[in-house]
C-alpha cells in the first residue's frame, strides 16, 4: 500500500472513531436520544424499508471453507485479560466468508466463530454479535473469560468497517462488500445459518439451545435497529432466530420485543443524562430488564490494548467491566434457557446537580455513585472512580499501537470514553478501615453477600480478592 493510500485509510477509521465519540455524547444517531428534556427518549430506530410485513423465512448465506489464507487474519480480540487468552481454554477462533443477497443486492462478509476445540465441551448456549466498527469483538472480550469458561460459542459478523480489513490484507480482504440497509437482514441470515445444518455451517456439528445478541455502544445501536427485523425474520422452519437480546453502553429507549432483554447503561450514559425511563418488565411481550453498575465506565480501560501505555490526564479506571457484563450475560442465558426471570436491580441515583460535585448522578462521601448495582469497588472503596476521562496533555510520547495508528485525536476520543479512578491516600485508607486485614476482610464479606444475591460470579472471586490484596496501606 503507497503512503498516501494508508493516510486515506488511517484518516477513514479515525472518522468511525469520531463518529463512535459522537454517538455517545448524542450528537449523532439521534434516534438513541430524546428530545429537548426527554431521559434517553428515542431507540426507537425506524423499521427498514425492506422488512417483511409479516413473518418470512429467510434465504440461508453461502459460507466458505474456514479461510486460513494469503497472509494473516484481521485480529479483532486482541484484549483478553492476561494469561486467560483462547489457548488457556483450549477454543478456536475460526475465520469464514459469508455471502449472499440481502435488501435485493448482494454482500459478502467476514464472521469469526469462537469455540471450544472440543464439542462435547459446547454448552448449547451462543453469543453473537456484529464488530464493533472500530475492529473488535467488544462483546466476547468484555465477558470472554465468562464465555469460555462456561462453554458457550461466540460469533462475531462484520457489518461495518471494512477499511480496516482492507488495510491490514488487502489479498484477503479487497472484495468483502456491505451496505449499510443490509445488515438486519444479513444479521438475521448469519444468525439462521448459525442454527441450521447446512453444510459447512461451522456449529452444524452441535446443538444450539439458545443463541442471543449483545452489543456495545455503536454495535448496540446496530442491535437496535435490528430489532424490528426480529419480529419478522425467521429462519427456514420459521422459528426465532435469536432468543434475547443485550445492548450495553446505551441508554436508549428500546422498543419491546417478544424476547428476554437486558440493557446496560453504563455512568457515562447516566452522567450524560440519556438513560431511559423504562421499567422492568416480565409480562408475555415485555420481558425487560436494565441494570446499571456503579462504578462502571462506557468502555473497558482495564484489559484493553488501547490503553496501553495509559495515554489519559488521570489514571485510567481499573474497573472490571468483564466481571459484571458477564453477570447480565449469565442472567440473559439464564433467563432464556430455563426461564429463570433475573432480580430487578435499583438505579444509579442523579440529582441533575454538577455544581455540587462535579456530576449529574448523586455521589456518596466518597466520590462514588449512588444506587445501582452494588460492587465491592463501591461498597468498599479505596478510590473515586468516575466518569469521564480526558486525554493527557500533552500526548503521551509512546502510546498503543491502536491511538498510534489514528492519530492524537485518538487518545482524547477514547479517554473520553474511558472511566478514571482517583486513589485514597493511605492516610485515608488507615481512616476507613485501620488495617489492610481489616479491608480484604469486608471486600470478601460483601463479594460473597453479592454472589449470593446473583450480582457477582464466583468465576470473578479470584480477580476481585487478587485487586484488594494489591492495595497497600
Amino acid at each position: 500500500m503507497n503512503p498516501s493510500s494508508k493516510s486515506k485509510t488511517r484518516i477513514l477509521i479515525a472518522a468511525l472513531t469520531v463518529m463512535l465519540f459522537a454517538v455517545v455524547t448524542g450528537t449523532v444517531l439521534g434516534q438513541q436520544r430524546g428530545g429537548a428534556g426527554q431521559r434517553g427518549g428515542g431507540g426507537q430506530a425506524p423499521a427498514d424499508p425492506n422488512l417483511p410485513d409479516k413473518p418470512t423465512a429467510v434465504s440461508l448465506p453461502t459460507i466458505s471453507a474456514e479461510v486460513t489464507a494469503p497472509g494473516t487474519m484481521f485480529d479483532s480480540a486482541t484484549s483478553l485479560p492476561p494469561s486467560k487468552g483462547l489457548a488457556s481454554f483450549k477454543y478456536d477462533a475460526k475465520e469464514y466468508f459469508v455471502s449472499g443477497t440481502a435488501n435485493n443486492k448482494p454482500y459478502k462478509t467476514r464472521i469469526i466463530v469462537r469455540k471450544p476445540a472440543d464439542n462435547s465441551r459446547f454448552s448449547g448456549l451462543v453469543l453473537a454479535e456484529a464488530m464493533h466498527p472500530s475492529g473488535a469483538a467488544h462483546m466476547f472480550e468484555f465477558t470472554s473469560t465468562y464465555t469460555m469458561s462456561s462453554g458457550h460459542a461466540a460469533v462475531e459478523i462484520v457489518t461495518a468497517g471494512l477499511e480496516q480489513f482492507v488495510a491490514h490484507n488487502k489479498e484477503r480482504y479487497n472484495d468483502l462488500k456491505i451496505d449499510q440497509d443490509q445488515v438486519p437482514e444479513i444479521l438475521a441470515q448469519v444468525g439462521a445459518l448459525m442454527k441450521s445444518k447446512q453444510s459447512g455451517n461451522p456449529l452444524a456439528g452441535v446443538t444450539i439451545r439458545k443463541m442471543v445478541m449483545g452489543g456495545t455502544s455503536a454495535t448496540a445501536g446496530v442491535l437496535i435497529r435490528y430489532l424490528p427485523g426480529h419480529m419478522v425474520y425467521r429462519t427456514p422452519d420459521m422459528k426465532l432466530i435469536y432468543d434475547g437480546f443485550m445492548p450495553t453502553s446505551n441508554g436508549a429507549t428500546v422498543r419491546q420485543v417478544d424476547v428476554p432483554l437486558i440493557q446496560i447503561p453504563t455512568m457515562t450514559e447516566v452522567m450524560s443524562g440519556t438513560v431511559t425511563a423504562r421499567q422492568d418488565g416480565d409480562a408475555a411481550g415485555d420481558q425487560y430488564r436494565l441494570y446499571e453498575f456503579a462504578g462502571m465506565a462506557h468502555v473497558d480501560s482495564r484489559d484493553s490494548v488501547r490503553f496501553k501505555p495509559d495515554p489519559c490526564k488521570t489514571p485510567i479506571s481499573q474497573f472490571p467491566l468483564q466481571a459484571y457484563f458477564s453477570v447480565a450475560l449469565n442472567h440473559l442465558f439464564e433467563w432464556v434457557d430455563k426461564g429463570k426471570v433475573p432480580p430487578r436491580a435499583e438505579r444509579i441515583l442523579i440529582d441533575r446537580n454538577s455544581a455540587n460535585d462535579g456530576s449529574l448522578m448523586a455521589l456518596d462521601e466518597n466520590g462514588n455513585a449512588k444506587g445501582g448495582i452494588r460492587n465491592p469497588y463501591v461498597d468498599v472503596p479505596v478510590s473515586k472512580l468516575g466518569v469521564r476521562n480526558e486525554g493527557a496533555v500533552p500526548p503521551i510520547p509512546n502510546p498503543g499501537a491502536w491511538i498510534a495508528a489514528r492519530g492524537a485525536a485518538a487518545a482524547t476520543q477514547m479517554c473520553g470514553l474511558a472511566g478514571y479512578q482517583v486513589a485514597f491516600s493511605q492516610e485515608q485508607l488507615k481512616k476507613m478501615y485501620g488495617n489492610k486485614k481489616t479491608y480484604q476482610d469486608r471486600v470478601k464479606r460483601r463479594m460473597e453477600e453479592l454472589e449470593k444475591s446473583g450480582w457477582s460470579l464466583p468465576l470473578y472471586r479470584e480477580t476481585i480478592l487478587a485487586d484488594a490484596a494489591k492495595v497497600e496501606f
